[in-house]
């Protein structure tokens, strides 16, 4: 896809400078206004739970602007402004429309939640062009001004199971979902079905950190600290988590309990302490900053389809594996094999556990 070799490139700075900085206040990282009097793109981003800063995919969502922003030559204070929800994320609506309001265009949604927000916001806006990371508009529901930008993440989580079901050493692995929903069910029906493939025999613990509806799971640290410790102890020493930034803390149970862990949507190696480097394994890699950059790009060439989705799978780079640390080198065709499995249509990859 275009722009894809861009992205690459830039996304190991972008997410290393990402995770350094907290959440601005609710005026955003940018200091432009969409009234600003030019016919430049005004960018808007609304982030999910945990905002920027979380290392993981709100982060991966502000590397994807910072890289469609290089290269379109445009500023990030000038020509983007972001936004994240409150406490308890009850003002997402209102992010939404303040950004179309002040002209930003186009305005993009950071994750699932936004799915019934969106549709109202964007029949408000019909001008304005629209994107939301992980949901779906297949059916133009939403609008024919917005389009989904979805991910085979059950894909990449079946080549993370593969990866640990031929590095354990007990063999028992564990799951850690931030919250279950059918879109992190992705991650663990993936992840066991790719255990399960090199080793029917294996086991695997699996456990959500909050129950649908509840989206606190995503950034309580605690609770994936709890839950991994529980999975060490019970005799796993790799644990996957698709968690968000509760990651944090499988990551420091890991690191406790001398054990592996795996990351999620970026490549948390890359902005991990050196601590935390000596476990995380691997990260299954999603890769929302080519997404939203490919999408930026659309717009700013008048190409962007709304009342549609685009898809991003193995096939296309958008989900994979990361070999930062080297600890997956050994099994690199081990992997590479059942990717090409799933790539040719000879292994079909389950979504629900």
């Amino acid at each position: 896809m275009r722009g894809m070799k861009a992205a690459a490139l830039l996304l190991a700075g972008s997410m290393a400078l990402a995770a350094c900085a907290s959440d601005e206040s609710d005026s955003g990282s940018g200091g432009g206004s969409g009234s600003g009097g030019n016919d430049e793109l005004m960018i808007g981003l609304a982030f999910d739970t945990g905002g920027r800063g979380d290392k993981s995919f709100n982060d991966s969502a502000y590397a994807g602007v910072e890289a469609a922003v290089e290269e379109l030559g445009l500023s990030m204070e000038d020509n983007v402004q972001t936004l994240s929800p409150n406490d308890d994320a009850s003002n997402r609506g209102e992010l939404l429309t303040q950004l179309a309001e002040q002209g930003y265009d186009p305005v993009i949604a950071v994750g699932f939640n936004y799915d019934e927000i969106i549709a109202d916001v964007s029949q408000d806006f019909p001008e304005v062009t629209f994107a939301q990371v992980d949901g779906s508009n297949a059916d133009g529901a939403k609008g024919d001004n917005v389009t989904g930008l979805l991910f085979a993440e059950e894909q990449g989580s079946f080549l993370a199971g593969v990866a640990a079901a031929s590095k354990t050493e007990t063999d028992n692995i564990g799951f850690v979902g931030g919250v279950q929903s059918p879109l992190i069910e992705k991650f663990q029906a993936g992840f066991e079905a790719g255990a399960r493939a090199v080793n029917p025999d294996i086991t695997i613990q699996s456990q959500y950190l909050s129950p649908a509806g509840d989206f606190s799971g995503f950034g309580a640290p605690d609770r994936g600290y709890s839950v991994a410790q529980g999975f060490y102890q019970n005799g796993a020493d790799i644990v996957f988590h698709a968690a968000g930034g509760s990651g944090e803390g499988v990551f420091q149970a890991a690191v406790e309990a001398n054990k592996r862990a795996i990351g999620v949507d970026s490549d948390q190696w890359q902005t991990a302490s050196p601590e935390q480097q000596a476990v995380i394994m691997t990260s299954m890699i999603k890769r929302v900053d080519n997404a939203v950059m490919e999408f930026i790009l659309s717009v700013a060439n008048d190409e962007a389809e709304g009342g549609t989705d685009v898809v991003y799978d193995l096939e296309s780079d958008g989900v994979g594996l990361s070999t930062s640390g080297g600890y997956i080198d050994d099994i690199a065709d081990v992997i590479e094999d059942y990717r090409q499995q799933i790539v040719d249509g000879s292994v079909t990859v389950p979504t629900t556990p």
